[in-house]
This record gives C-alpha cells, structure tokens and sequence, in this order.
C-alpha cells in the first residue's frame, strides 16, 4: 500500500466518498455532486504546496489507478485555538481489510518523523465504530464526545488525541 496526494483527477473518488449515501452515513449524509471539482482542485493545491497531507490511498502500488479512499491530516482553527486533525474515508469494497488503518498509522509515523503537526485530534461519528476501533488500536487517547461542524452540519462525535511522538506504538 502507498499514499500519494490527491490531484484533480480524483474527482470520481471524491464523488465515490462524498456524494455516496453509505459512505456518508456518520457524516450527516451525501453532499451534492455539484462542487466537487472545485473540491478536489482545492485540496490538490493545499497538498501540493504542502499546506495540508491529502493523501489517496493505493492499495497495490501495481495498481495506481485503484484508490481505496484518502487520509488526510491538516490544521485548523474551530475557535479555541490552532488544532491539528486527521480524518479518512474507505470504499465500501476495501473496508474491513485494515486498510484505513494503515493509512492513517503510516500518515502518523510521518508526522513523527518530520516533527509535524503537534498533537493529532480525530473526531469519528460516535457511531462509526470502525473509526473508533481506528483510533483506539493505534493508541489515540478518548478525550470524551462533543460536537464538530461537518459541511455545515452538526455531528455527535467522539474526541480523540495522540501525539505521534510520543503515544505511536511501535
């Protein structure tokens, strides 16, 4: 499995993630499909200038073409100060397989090993116990549920940190 930043080619596995009802379920639904573009153009510049790690997931490096989802890792500021935040999504077809996982560990070791990003927060749908399993098996520590604004809707989630250079389990 690889990384690679996303790029505006990606524009159907961004409507694969986002305008998919099954994979928006623990995200308040599908977005419109209209946007999209605009999006990936967005995030392809973010992670080309390496403002934000937006990462596609290439589960057979034999296979380019064949993206399993994305991870990304960025820094924003939802009022309470800076905040560092990873976040993924899997298709359907490779749930299930420890690829999300993986993913987001190797986003977690690079963090570490460029000294970047501080402390690293995720916020999965209390419901997504996937994600949840995602964040508790990697060493994440629960810092309780709150409420965070997705695409302009609210969500129920679960609050997790790890400091990949302190807490990444070998």
């Amino acid at each position: 499995m690889r990384l690679r930043n996303v790029t505006p080619d990606d524009v159907d596995a961004y409507v694969r993630m986002r305008c998919d009802p099954v994979m928006m379920a623990e995200l308040g639904g599908p977005l419109p499909r209209e946007g999209i573009e605009d999006k990936v153009r967005r995030d392809a510049r973010e992670a080309a200038a390496d403002l934000s790690w937006i990462r596609m997931i290439v589960p057979d490096p034999g296979t380019p073409e064949v993206v399993a989802g994305s991870v990304a890792l960025w820094s924003h500021d939802p009022g309470e100060g800076p905040l560092s935040e990873i976040g993924w999504m899997v298709l359907p077809e490779f749930q299930g397989r420890g690829v999300g996982k993986r993913a987001v560990r190797i986003l977690l070791e690079q963090a570490r090993d460029e000294n970047r990003w501080g402390v690293v927060h995720a916020f999965p749908a209390t419901g997504n116990g996937p994600s949840n399993g995602i964040c508790r098996s990697l060493g994440f520590r629960p810092l309780g549920q709150g409420e965070v604004t997705f695409a302009g809707r609210v969500l129920h989630t679960r609050h997790w940190a790890i400091d990949p250079r302190a807490d990444l389990s070998p």
